[in-house]
């Protein structure tokens, strides 16, 4: 049977283009010519999209978030991903349901596509299964079965506590989350490796509760009363942090002078906390812009074979390190 990837070898176009010319794709710009010839390719050999999507409908696509709507309010960096994939569906031509706290229940209806987006476990990804066999994980990588997108949690961690090295940093801290008690968080995991290999982890200074601004602050209160301050705090998160750097500010300590501090995300607060939050910025918008892309084009496509994308990220130095 004919492929879009028989296509795209015949025309020397990527498949994706293929596809979207096929698709009637108003966005895509492309030279009438180029159009025209892979319609007569496809025709040439016999494509036929009987055993796919009808090209000519909608998908229907759902967005499965592990999390709270509440819990996404309070955070840009998952309410950009949640911007990024509706934006991308409308453009795409996509129709998008949109499930928070995996309230997958009393779902009755089928989808072509679902795009996961936060932390899953193995019972739930089973049932994910009976929904679509066309799933992308975002923001997590919980099963090599099937793709996703996400970001290098374990590269970002070593580059924090290489940057605090460089500072000349002898005792770093760690102040984290998890999304499930007994399973170490991304970060948690590379830090402690990384930090133990290099000889610079203050295991008394190693905290760990939620991703919540609340947790921040109490956990630091305690890291405070205990008495023994780190040189440095890699903390999970930016709304950690806030309430963290709330904790330092309360009880009068020097930041970066006592205790010099890296977070991740890069959420528009974090360049207006006193003193000014040095983050990692991650480009969360690709992940869920790239996401819907992916999924389109594999169900499209036919592909089998899984991907696994990580977006790109910068360190973003403020006044929380030296």
């Amino acid at each position: 049977m004919a492929t879009l990837k028989e296509i795209s070898t015949l025309t020397g176009l990527s498949s994706a283009t293929v596809s979207r010319i096929l698709n009637n794709d108003n966005t895509l710009s492309v030279k009438d010519e180029t159009k025209k010839k892979v319609l007569e390719v496809a025709e040439k050999i016999g494509y036929r999209t009987s055993s796919k999507v009808n090209l000519q409908e909608k998908m229907n696509f759902l967005a499965l978030f592990s999390y709270s709507e509440e819990l996404e309010f309070n955070d840009p960096y998952y309410l950009s991903i949640r911007f990024s994939i509706e934006e991308e569906s409308r453009n795409s031509g996509i129709n998008l349901d949109k499930i928070y706290n995996y309230n997958i229940a009393a779902l009755d209806k089928k989808y072509n596509g679902v795009l996961c987006i936060g932390q899953f476990n193995n019972s739930q990804i089973e049932k994910i299964k009976s929904i679509s066999n066309h799933i992308i994980f975002i923001d997590s990588c919980n099963n090599r079965e099937f793709d996703c997108i996400t970001a290098d949690l374990k590269e970002i961690s070593e580059c924090i506590v290489d940057f605090f090295i460089q500072c000349n940093y002898k005792k770093i801290g760690f102040i984290g989350g998890r999304d499930f008690e007994n399973v170490l968080d991304e970060r948690e995991e590379a830090f402690i490796k990384y930090s133990f290999l290099k000889k610079v982890i203050d295991e008394d200074n190693f905290y760990i509760g939620d991703f919540t601004s609340s947790s921040g602050y109490n956990l630091a209160k305690t890291m405070i009363a205990n008495g023994s301050l780190p040189d440095a705090l890699f903390i999970a998160n930016d709304s950690i942090a806030l309430g963290v750097l709330k904790a330092l500010n309360e009880n009068k300590i020097d930041i970066p002078n006592q205790v010099a501090i890296i977070s991740i995300n890069d959420i528009p607060a974090s360049s207006f906390t006193f003193p000014a939050l040095s983050t990692i910025k991650i480009h969360s918008d690709l992940m869920g812009s790239q996401a819907v892309r992916i999924l389109k084009d594999k169900i499209e496509s036919n592909r089998t074979a899984p991907l696994k994308i990580t977006v790109p990220f910068s360190l973003i130095l403020r006044e929380t390190t030296k």
